[in-house]
């Protein structure tokens, strides 16, 4: 059994350390270190329970619309409030485009230059590979980034700005649409939609939402030339729905749509059964026992507290089996993937469904949960801009009791975010943030069953003189992980 240590990881948000251990040139077993410890659940204690909304987005910049909508939702819980139909629709538009901009990034920018390297030449699809998606040279940087900074402008129509907007409140958003900015806001989707049906598909969104079935996939891509059917046929040649397996539960908090229901259902779903379970927020809990914080059992959110050990990493003597800041959030005890793919097979979609009853959690089956996504929502998003109404509110008043608890879960793009508040005399007493890549990446729990990634890991080639292959850049990568989230 030898050791070996790979991070820091490139094109990963954050810090991010991870150590495998090997045998006979497989790797036996992992553990997932998140070292960069933040502390903003405790800068929030004492604090007006209004500042959780200028503080929170600061945890990131990619994804800081979702800590908003988060901080939002539990403020609003909190209050009893429900906000009008322009404010949902509007809140949920700004965190569709966050969503949306997040899913082609990893893609185009994370995600495929790791198929440009010299260690695939030779492989028939390289040199266009190469050409394509090579890191900061590829031939889509020129194509992807201006599509994508257009695309953003619906965050400035709608937020005023991104990262970092105010727009989003308890009660709906501050910035009204006027009749001229929802005609802008149609041709900001419109111009997008030709660049995700001219370049990523090469097709209509409504004919890649409506693939079900893994040969249906197979043969649509076999007819294209777009950047999507390159991932198709590199991953058929890799067998990348080999790599990076896990059976984890698939949980989703779901994303609200129009007045009549949310587009993708909330839900928790184990594989072996034919329906998910409705999703039950009591169930949650957060494990510190491999983690340098100080606790003892594992607590409810609501109930929870991050007290960092006083000599961290240096001090892990007197905690000698924690090896992350990173806390291991369980679901009824058990271990938990959330994503693009959980969204989708939580939601029923039938090629979600087929990719998980043909080979569980794995590479393959995220890319294409991403991408199948990023299909379903521009046109659900075109849908809601119509539905919105100049003239009527945007945002409901609202009073703030003095003492409450609130619970804010939304789904970001790596997955499901919860945010839980206590106020007390008017100030929050505790804050607690369960993030996607806290779940994803999270360590050992107090029984020592390993986290989503950690078990992804297990069974990887490593190779014979001792360097992480390929293997482990992809299966880490599938997550697109937010690490400045994980640790808060």
């Amino acid at each position: 059994m030898s050791r070996l240590v790979v991070g820091p990881f490139n094109r990963v948000e954050g810090d991010l350390e991870v150590t495998l251990d090997v045998d006979a040139g497989r790797v036996a077993a992992a553990r997932v270190n998140s070292p960069l410890y933040r502390g903003f659940e405790q800068i929030l204690v004492g604090k007006h329970p209004l500042d959780a909304l200028v503080v929170v987005p600061r945890i990131c910049g990619i994804c800081s619309v979702a800590q908003s909508a988060a901080a939002a939702s539990a403020l609003a819980d909190a209050t009893g409030l429900a906000m009008p139909g322009n404010g949902r629709l509007a809140q949920q538009l700004i965190l569709a485009g966050e969503n949306l901009a997040d899913h082609l990034t990893h893609f185009y920018l994370f995600f495929m230059p790791d198929f440009a390297r010299e260690n695939y030449a030779g492989r028939p699809w390289h040199a266009a590979v190469a050409r394509r998606f090579r890191a900061t040279s590829g031939d889509c940087v020129r194509d992807f980034l201006p599509a994508r900074a257009d695309f953003l402008r619906l965050l400035g129509y709608l937020a005023g700005k991104w990262p970092h907007t105010l727009a989003l409140q308890p009660g709906g958003t501050t910035r009204a649409v006027t009749p001229t900015e929802k005609v802008r806001l149609l041709a900001v989707l419109r111009e997008f939609r030709a660049f995700l049906e001219g370049t990523l598909f090469g097709d209509a969104l409504e004919n890649v939402a409506a693939l079900a079935t893994l040969a249906g996939l197979a043969a649509w891509g076999s007819r294209r030339q777009a950047d999507f059917a390159a991932f198709l046929a590199l991953a058929d040649d890799l067998r990348l729905e080999t790599l990076g397996r896990t059976d984890a539960l698939f949980i989703s908090h779901g994303t609200l749509g129009d007045a009549d229901g949310r587009l993708f259902a909330r839900g928790i779903w184990d594989p072996a059964c034919t329906t998910p379970a409705p999703f039950d927020a009591g169930l949650v809990s957060e494990d510190v026992s491999h983690a340098w914080l100080a606790g003892d059992a594992p607590r409810h959110p609501l109930r929870g507290e991050t007290r960092p050990l006083a000599g961290g990493v240096a001090g892990c003597g007197e905690k000698p089996d924690a090896y992350s800041w990173c806390k291991a959030p369980r679901y009824g005890g058990r271990v938990v993937e959330t994503g693009a793919l959980a969204r989708q097979g939580v939601d029923g979609h039938p090629l979600a469904r087929a990719l998980i009853a043909a080979g569980g959690g794995n590479v393959y089956a995220r890319v294409v949960a991403r991408l199948l996504e990023v299909a379903r929502l521009l046109p659900a998003m075109e849908e809601w801009v119509r539905a919105l109404v100049p003239g009527e509110p945007f945002c409901a008043q609202w009073t703030l009791p003095d003492d409450a608890e609130g619970v804010g879960l939304v789904e970001a793009a790596r997955g499901a975010l919860g945010h839980w508040l206590r106020i007390e005399r008017g100030r929050i007493a505790s804050y607690q943030i369960v993030a996607p890549t806290t779940w994803n990446f999270s360590p050992r729990d107090v029984a020592g069953t390993p986290g989503a990634l950690e078990q992804a890991l297990v069974g990887l080639p490593v190779d014979a003189d001792g360097k992480a292959p390929l293997a482990v850049q992809h299966v880490v990568r599938s997550f697109d992980p937010c690490m400045v989230c994980t640790v808060h």
